[in-house]
């Protein structure tokens, strides 16, 4: 996770807004289309199978597009299978996201 806040501290450039993210993103100052998209990466990662199609009106509803959608989709099954392979072989991925890094 700190690598990830590391790369989010990168883009937004406010260091409170990435602790409250990472402390608890539904109690964060974010709009309400941000905090969906992270809602739902959360559902996909931890309830896949409670997606509904409410659940995608909800996600239209906030102002994503189809598209949007899909991409929050491919990006959260990445980090998922990238967790997935990392711990079956029992490596720490953020041990080797710092050393990359540093290259």
């Amino acid at each position: 996770m700190e690598a990830h806040g590391e790369d989010l501290r990168q883009v937004i450039d406010d260091d409170q807004l990435v602790d409250q993210i990472k402390s608890d993103y539904r109690q964060a100052e974010l709009d309400e289309r941000t905090r969906a998209i992270l809602g739902y990466a959360v559902m996909i990662t931890q309830n896949v199978h409670q997606i509904t199609e409410a659940t995608i009106d909800n996600l239209r509803a906030r102002g994503l597009s189809d598209e949007d959608i899909l991409n929050v989709v491919q990006v959260t099954g990445f980090f998922n299978y990238y967790d997935c392979l990392a711990d079956a072989l029992g490596v720490d991925p953020e041990d080797f996201m710092v050393r990359k890094s540093e290259v």
